[in-house]
């Protein structure tokens, strides 16, 4: 018997959900809830996006074929498509919204130092296409510079003159 909690649980027990709490409290979420609580719904949207789930049946039926274990992963209400849709449909977006800002802040601290966190100052240059993708002379060779190029042509970043795009 497996005594250890399940890697979803240990990781969400980094997360601060006092403060999750706190968002719930400010947009009274929980207000005439009886079951499927915003953490409930938190943790069932966390557990989709983390296992790649694709659809509401899709995540309910793989949370229900865990039944055992769900209680030990932190939902306590019952997991059912209209629970979800209903939770979806009536809780207040600005909820997660707050949340998922304070995840941001705390994240921001924590990799400040960091020379590839945020703060570092490095900027993202797109990359140059494959030659695959430039249908120029320069991919070509120097003959083909009498060849006609088609309205749907592109700038060649390595000679800059227009070619047409080859399919790939």
């Amino acid at each position: 018997m497996n005594t250890e909690s399940t890697v979803f649980a240990q990781i969400m027990a980094f997360l601060p959900l006092h403060e999750f709490r706190k968002c719930v409290r400010r947009y009274q979420g929980d207000y005439k809830v009886r079951r499927f609580t915003c953490l409930d719904q938190f943790f069932c949207l966390a557990f989709a996006q983390l296992t790649y789930r694709e659809s509401r049946r899709d995540i309910v039926s793989c949370l229900q074929s865990m039944k055992p274990r769900l209680y030990h992963m932190g939902i306590r209400g019952r997991i059912s498509r209209n629970n979800l849709a209903n939770a979806n449909e009536a809780r207040d977006w600005r909820i997660y919204a707050d949340f998922a800002q304070v995840l941001i802040a705390e994240a921001r601290r924590l990799y400040r130092d960091e020379a590839w966190g945020w703060n570092s100052g490095t900027r993202f240059t797109p990359s140059i296409p494959p030659r695959s993708t430039c249908a120029c002379r320069c991919s070509r060779g120097p003959d083909s510079a009498s060849a006609r190029v088609p309205s749907n042509s592109i700038r060649c970043s390595t000679c800059g003159d227009r070619s047409p795009l080859l399919s790939g």
